[in-house]
């Protein structure tokens, strides 16, 4: 877990990073059949979530099982071979990430505003359109499709591929629950 250099150091020395390696690190020590990690890499920087992701993908290519929470869809994307999505202790969805892509959404998706999405008339059919408070989200089995529907709009906009993250916003919805 790349710690070597703060072998002699007290545990109080340790930045916070450094202390969840080593907390990952002592669970790997009686070499487990099954590790569980809730939330492994949450408050970390993207050089040490790197890391630990590979230490990860080792530990699964040797046989481990990992049960892992996370919020972080590339996380879940990066390392689960099943997800299950849960939403206030119900489980809404399971199955292999790309999968559960494929079969709930378009696979692109044009985000602007909602004030451009306003400014465009006739929209395909094809074309499906989600508004959440200043956002519009237009969704579409065709990339060329977006492009062509955006071709006279000038201002902030994007054309994506759909990913975990917009599933799971669709599947628990994109407001806030009261109870967090």
């Amino acid at each position: 877990m790349a710690l070597e250099a703060k072998a002699q150091s007290r545990i109080k020395e340790l930045s916070g990073g450094m202390k969840r390696r080593l907390v990952i690190a002592r669970a790997l020590l009686n070499e487990p059949e099954l590790l569980i990690l809730d939330e492994p890499t949450t408050g970390l920087d993207p050089q040490v979530r790197h890391l630990i992701w590979a230490k990860l993908r080792e530990l699964k290519s040797q046989g481990v099982t990992i049960l892992l929470t996370t919020h972080y869809m590339e996380e879940a994307q990066e390392l689960c071979d099943r997800l299950l999505v849960m939403d206030k202790g119900k489980v809404l969805d399971s199955g292999k990430p790309d999968d559960l892509v494929k079969k709930s959404l378009p696979r692109f998706v044009l985000e602007l505003p909602t004030a451009l999405q306003k400014t465009m008339v006739d929209l395909p059919s094809a074309i499906q359109v989600e508004v959440h408070g200043d956002k519009s989200f237009l969704y579409s089995q065709s990339a060329e499709m977006l492009e062509k529907a955006a071709v006279e709009l000038k201002g902030d906009f994007r054309i994506r591929t759909t990913g975990l993250e917009d599933l799971f916003l669709k599947l628990t919805g994109r407001d806030l629950h009261e109870s967090e």
